[in-house]
């Protein structure tokens, strides 16, 4: 077979019949040799035998979720490519020569653009119109270098094959942005081709929560980018705190009347403390995200851990601590020529904050490099 039209399903008996009836006939005026597939999510509506009666093939998913059901459909698909959509009628299944045209010329995945193919009135929520959907897509399309201009559109086809071999695993709706992602990430040949979008045929409201589920894509859009999530903030807050801080100590920034002094300076330490520590998870995160193969290798990762070794890090560490511990030992023998009296606190500050700050990055460094060594153990073996 060369194609499967793929369906998740969960009580979709009002639409079902008619979607099968589409794909069907689809399959038959086309000549394309293939199959209905649904992936049934334990309806209690009938859909089940309302699919096997119209000559589709049912497989029966028990773990709830549309990721779950779909990637359940694509480990049972038999055909070299599958076309997945929605049981809701919102999707023409008669019409699918683009996404064919598109993986016959060797295309990995076709994802639809429902706003260049058109959207009926009332077929997408003004909130997911005008927000959701533009707003998720336009970070996708930012963190990770995609051109896609419609991350969530549900009716995509692809190479099974291909989509199998990303190891996709979101249980729920983030499936849809998983598959993006890790295509781009794994560098498949992805296109989009124009498709419409019709309000659906149901007469209860969709199993999409606009807030949740929102959220869940937010969500994996940002761990699965370790550079927008650690990396450039934390590079932001150093940049910034490292700045600030020479300037309190040459007691150069003010704003108007007010001058910045040592409490900023506190303040200023624990901003880069932060920002350290951050870009310190952004390699940590993308190293774990390699070993538990969930993320590519990437150049730039490696060359950072070629300088950023464990021994280097114990030594860039202990360097710091080092300079931290003397700084600590300057301000003690400071207080002991005072003959351990009453010091001016401003002063005394502007020596033990870096004092401290240092101690603190090198500990920070020294056992972050520690832990990079202890998650390479099975990279080695």
């Amino acid at each position: 077979m060369e194609l499967t039209i793929l369906m998740p399903c969960l009580n979709e008996a009002e639409t079902l019949a008619i979607c099968i009836t589409k794909a069907s006939g689809y399959l038959q005026e086309s000549g394309i040799i293939g199959e209905v597939l649904i992936a049934d999510n334990g309806s209690t509506d009938g859909s089940q035998e309302i699919a096997r009666s119209l000559g589709a093939r049912v497989v029966e998913v028990p773990s709830r979720g549309y990721g779950n059901a779909l990637i359940a459909g694509i480990n049972a698909a038999e055909s070299e490519f599958i076309v997945m959509g929605d049981a809701d009628d919102s999707y023409d299944f008669s019409n699918l020569d683009s996404y064919m045209a598109a993986l016959r010329s060797g295309s990995d995945l076709v994802m639809g653009n429902r706003f260049k193919g058109g959207i009926a009135p009332g077929a997408m929520p003004i909130l997911h119109r005008y927000l959701g959907n533009p707003v998720l897509s336009f970070i996708g399309r930012l963190f990770f270098k995609s051109k896609i201009g419609d991350f969530h559109c549900g009716l995509r086809g692809f190479r099974r094959e291909s989509i199998r071999d990303l190891s996709l695993h979101s249980g729920g709706m983030e499936f849809a942005s998983e598959m993006v992602v890790k295509a781009e990430l794994s560098s498949l040949k992805i296109m989009e081709v124009p498709t419409t979008l019709r309000q659906d045929g149901r007469s209860r409201p969709p199993h999409l929560r606009t807030w949740r589920d929102g959220w869940r894509h937010l969500r994996f859009l940002l761990l699965y980018s370790p550079r927008w999530l650690f990396f450039y903030p934390g590079l932001f807050l150093i940049f910034t705190s490292l700045l600030g801080g020479i300037l309190i100590e040459t007691d150069k920034l003010t704003l108007g009347n007010a001058r910045f002094g040592i409490d900023s300076l506190a303040v200023d330490a624990a901003l880069l403390i932060i920002g350290v520590q951050a870009v310190l998870f952004s390699v940590l995160t993308h190293v774990y995200g390699e070993q538990a193969g969930f993320l590519p290798p990437t150049k730039r990762v490696h060359s950072f851990r070629s300088v950023f070794s464990l021994e280097s890090g114990v030594g860039i560490g202990s360097g710091l601590t080092l300079i931290g511990f003397a700084l600590l030992v300057t301000a003690f023998v400071v207080w002991q020529h005072a003959g351990f009296s009453s010091l001016n606190v401003v002063s005394q500050m502007h020596l033990v904050i870096p004092a401290v700050t240092l101690l603190v990055l090198g500990v920070q460094i020294a056992l972050s490099s520690t832990f990079m060594g202890i998650l390479l153990i099975k990279h080695h073996d």
